[in-house]
């Protein structure tokens, strides 16, 4: 069941559960796109085919909010906007180990290996640059609450620099913790995204709220208080 965040004449959001794709690979799985087409094609009783620009995209395994366009307008402006470096993006994360400092910023160099559908810190001949800043937010019973600003947008970054210093994403198998979560998800959810609304000119910040999953419960629940 698809959860509409947000919806105007150019775009549409939506929260990704962990688990969903955000477009067609080799899992042969269908993707997020085609739903939210048939969910467009229902709801304004369309005929034809409906048109969805992919901006951009989430890990399979991380869940949060993932924008899509409707006009070939608002694709090739959000585009622009991401290769501009101004759409800003803000993640949650919960990690086993405390990170080194309270708040920092981590710079390296990474290298994608395709077979494995993995990345690796690497030289900085060998990779391309990637920055992200860090802040701890709580410390719970048995984890870490951070919130992180990606500055570029490498694959699966996040969760490789944070593993590189000694802080895996809760279930994140593949890069270093213990144990998966229940239903294969990871604690990394892109909670919020801001821009500037490529026809509007508004300044745009769409939510999503966190998946019904006991300790992202707590955080809210503390959150709130």
């Amino acid at each position: 069941m698809l959860e509409v965040i947000y919806e105007d004449n150019h775009l549409i959001a939506i929260n990704k559960k962990s688990g969903d794709i955000s477009q067609g690979d080799k899992t042969g799985d269908l993707p997020l796109s085609d739903y939210i087409k048939e969910y467009l094609k229902k709801k304004y009783n369309k005929l034809g085919n409906v048109y969805l620009g992919t901006i951009h995209r989430i890990d399979r395994p991380t869940s949060g909010v993932l924008v899509f366009a409707k006009t070939s307008k608002a694709l090739s402006r959000m585009n622009e906007l991401f290769r501009e470096n101004k759409i800003q993006k803000t993640y949650w994360a919960v990690v086993k180990n405390q990170t080194p400092k309270t708040q920092g910023s981590l710079k390296n160099y990474l290298s994608k290996n395709n077979k494995q559908n993995k990345s690796y810190v690497c030289q900085e001949n060998e990779g391309k640059l990637a920055e992200l800043e860090y802040q701890t937010i709580k410390k719970l019973k048995n984890y870490y609450f951070l919130e992180i600003k990606p500055k570029t947008g490498r694959h699966h970054q996040i969760r490789v620099q944070l593993s590189n210093i000694g802080c895996p994403i809760k279930g994140d198998l593949k890069y270093g913790d213990k144990r998966s979560n229940k239903d294969q998800s990871i604690h990394l959810h892109a909670r919020k995204i801001e821009f500037t609304h490529p026809v509007s000119k508004e300044i745009l910040i769409i939510t999503a709220p966190t998946p019904p999953d006991i300790i992202w419960n707590s955080i809210i629940e503390d959150l709130h208080q």
